[in-house]
């Protein structure tokens, strides 16, 4: 399960900056980046990918997180990797509309690049199993 976790969240985190990227009304800052990337041509699909899949891709990655946390057992890992995109949703669902939403959004889609990144370079070790952690034995 650790594999199939590990490449949600990058899917996640993926899908959700390509998402942003798109929508070049909602997210001037990202959508300039996108456009200068040759993501121009994704901003006549801007109401799917801001209604649907820029929540569906946080989604994945918050789910993927969480389902990690069983396959390492390392809950600041799992928290800080679910923070990102709770941020995400938070900026799509109650939040939206305000002035100050689309900072909020950038901040969790950093945070969710910058978890991926941090999991990419220094990757998840089973530190605990279910029942507990065992102590290495004495020779």
């Amino acid at each position: 399960m650790g594999l199939v976790t590990r490449i949600a969240d990058k899917a996640g985190a993926l899908g959700s900056i390509v998402s942003a990227m798109g929508c070049a009304a909602c997210f001037p800052a990202i959508a300039s980046l996108g456009a200068a990337l040759g993501l121009g041509f994704l901003t006549e699909y801007e109401g799917l990918f801001l209604t649907t899949l820029l929540p569906l891709f946080a989604a994945v990655a918050l789910v993927a997180n969480g389902l990690g946390w069983f396959s390492h057992r390392q809950w600041h890992r799992s928290a800080l990797g679910m923070v990102g995109p709770a941020i995400v949703l938070a900026a799509m669902y109650p939040f939206f509309g305000h002035w100050w939403t689309a900072r909020l959004l950038y901040t969790g889609l950093a945070v969710m690049v910058g978890v991926s990144i941090w999991d990419l370079v220094w990757p998840a070790n089973l530190r605990c199993g279910p029942v507990g952690c065992d102590l290495p034995q004495k020779q």
